[in-house]
């Protein structure tokens, strides 16, 4: 289900000025992600041959270029709190396809995605050659779900969450989902809230880096790096909770979800 809300802010006329603008941003991003991205292709290679399913080196070129690519935006990332690392789960709020570079920028993650997004077209295969963990959320696959998270974990990998669902316009958190908290109880995980709070610019509509509905990733990439200047991100990382298989999903989705909420 995506979260409709309220209609999307217009998209800006751009002009000479504003294209220029894109260009000198784009340009380098797009050289460094697609640079790094097939550094990574090349790397996995003897990765793959000496760890198998394990990747001992490529999340930390993941991690680099996205701290570079929100460098070149011109975006800042402010961090409260410490991320955890090693097997376990962090769980955030859903804004934009901005999150996948402010988490990855964080530490070396894992995320965890509806099945379909593997079929997408670009985003898709972005998100398969770094791993990506895609899930059904079906109960009737539930065990083959749980068994490919745990074999994650096995490996120390630290996993993220969205348990809105869907994407919204940064400026509430919707309800978590207690469904997708299933596997997470049954792991038993170590388990750390996280809040992405988008701050606009001065002046800008404040659902700026809100990306939701049916709006589509082109214009909203292109409305993001026309912007004169930028807002900044606050990546709020909260205490690690540990979980029992006594947990309640429904009591825990509510906790997660006024943590993540009221730093916002």
């Amino acid at each position: 289900m995506t979260w409709a809300g309220d209609p999307a802010p217009a998209v800006p006329v751009i002009g000479p000025r504003t294209a220029l603008r894109i260009l000198r941003r784009a340009i380098p991003m797009a050289l460094l992600v697609f640079g790094g991205l097939a550094l990574l292709l090349i790397l996995r290679l003897p990765e793959r041959a000496l760890h198998g399913q394990d990747r001992p080196w490529t999340p930390y070129l993941t991690r680099t270029v996205c701290r570079g690519a929100l460098r070149l935006m011109g975006l800042p990332r402010r961090v409260q709190g410490t991320p955890m690392t090693g097997p376990g789960a962090l769980v955030a709020n859903h804004v934009s396809w901005l999150d996948i570079f402010v988490l990855n920028a964080g530490g070396c993650v894992v995320f965890v995605s509806k099945a379909e997004v593997a079929h997408w077209p670009g985003i898709g295969w972005l998100a398969r050659a770094t791993g990506t963990v895609f899930i059904t959320r079906d109960r009737r696959n539930a065990t083959r779900d749980i068994a490919t998270l745990r074999d994650r974990l096995r490996r120390g990998q630290t996993l993220v969450f969205f348990p809105e669902g869907t994407s919204s316009d940064g400026l509430r958190v919707l309800p978590f989902k207690p469904t997708l908290f299933a596997p997470l109880i049954e792991l038993e995980l170590a388990v750390q809230p996280v809040t992405l709070s988008y701050a606009a610019p001065r002046g800008a509509d404040p659902r700026t880096y809100g990306w939701w509905g049916d709006m589509a990733f082109g214009p909203h990439l292109l409305a993001t790096l026309a912007l004169p200047r930028q807002g900044h991100v606050t990546v709020t990382y909260h205490a690690v909770r540990h979980l029992t298989a006594d947990t309640g999903r429904k009591p825990l989705a509510a906790l997660l979800e006024r943590q993540v909420r009221i730093a916002l």
